[in-house]
């Protein structure tokens, strides 16, 4: 091989060899920045209470897509209704250095001091759809849960329950919003001057002690002309107990949530009501403002108020139910999207 060829080798090997180590340190500084820009992102904590209600599963989708959309990663738990397994999530979040944390409590006032862990490590609060009681959250997010049992005291009012008798089913007591819808449906009872013959209760919203209340207090069931259901689930154990006793669409009775069977309850007949809240928006809000608060921005909106949570006054985000009954299903459910008309109208000939 000449010298002239040898030189001209020698050239091309120290080029290919500078080229490689430039490539490498690219690569290396492009590895940096994608490991930069993933710590860069807000980290959110998701603390649910379980999935068994069905509305809890399409309130994570819409959240985490939600706030992925605006740049933030989501860590999503499930305490399956276990409040010592939710106060180790959330002590999990703490230690994870989330920029905030979104709880769906399974105790309204057991909670107080996982949150205030949480704060004294710099990390914002977000009590989802429940209140949590006696703490220094950064918001309380929900529909007006007032509302939600005006409507469906209404509701019965509108069916001609007026100086008739009622049995209320109520959720969770634990669930600070049970107390709110009960004491707005009371209202409306004890001004149509309506009788209500009992209240029990479902702890950590167990539907099966729905259908069993119904079967252990027959008697005084078939002296009620309506049943308030504390949500959809509850109802539909509440129906399918009534329908054993060949008592459904007899008496009536409430829910809320719109799950997909009890919109096919109210166009069957066997339930008269349902309160819809457009979780899609409550959620996408959520997303927002857990983003806002992560970057120290001021919470904005018509919809912000304060509410006093026994700590004092927490920023309240307070978004609007909808009575939904057989006469206007499809204008509230169907043209949503909620749900399909097919799969209401399932079982309707």
């Amino acid at each position: 091989m000449s010298r002239k060829v040898r030189k001209i080798l020698s050239v091309a090997l120290v080029l290919l060899l500078a080229t490689s180590f430039s490539a490498c340190g690219r690569s290396e500084v492009q590895s940096n920045n994608d490991e930069e820009k993933v710590e860069d992102k807000i980290q959110i904590g998701m603390c649910f209470d379980s999935f068994v209600i069905e509305r809890w599963q399409r309130d994570r989708d819409v959240f985490v897509q939600a706030a992925k959309e605006m740049g933030a990663e989501v860590n999503v738990q499930n305490a399956n209704g276990d409040v010592e397994e939710q106060k180790k999530q959330i002590d999990y979040f703490i230690k994870k250095g989330m920029d905030v944390i979104v709880i769906v409590c399974i105790d309204s006032d057991a909670l107080a001091d996982s949150v205030k862990d949480a704060k004294d490590a710099g990390i914002k609060v977000i009590a989802y759809d429940r209140l949590i009681n006696n703490a220094d959250i950064d918001l309380y997010i929900s529909f007006d849960n007032e509302m939600v049992g005006t409507l469906m005291g209404q509701a019965l009012v509108d069916n001609g329950i007026k100086g008739g008798n009622v049995i209320i089913v109520g959720g969770s007591p634990a669930d600070n919003n049970v107390a709110l819808v009960e004491n707005a449906f009371t209202e409306v009872m004890n001004y149509n001057e309506v009788t209500i013959l009992d209240t029990t209760h479902c702890d950590g919203w167990r539907a099966e002690l729905a259908s069993e209340y119904i079967y252990d207090h027959i008697d005084q069931v078939k002296e009620c002309d309506a049943i308030m259901c504390g949500n959809d689930n509850l109802a539909s154990e509440v129906v399918s107990a009534l329908s054993v006793q060949r008592l459904a669409k007899k008496i009536m009775v409430t829910g809320q949530d719109a799950d997909l069977e009890a919109c096919q309850r109210i166009v069957e007949g066997t339930q008269i009501m349902t309160v819809y809240k457009p979780v899609e928006k409550l959620a996408r809000r959520a997303a927002e403002c857990a983003l806002a608060l992560a970057k120290g921005e001021e919470l904005i909106g018509d919809d912000v108020g304060t509410i006093d949570n026994g700590k004092g006054e927490v920023p309240y985000v307070k978004l609007e139910p909808i009575k939904v009954t057989k006469e206007n299903m499809d204008e509230t459910i169907i043209s949503s999207g909620f749900h399909m008309k097919e799969e209401v109208y399932l079982n309707v000939k």
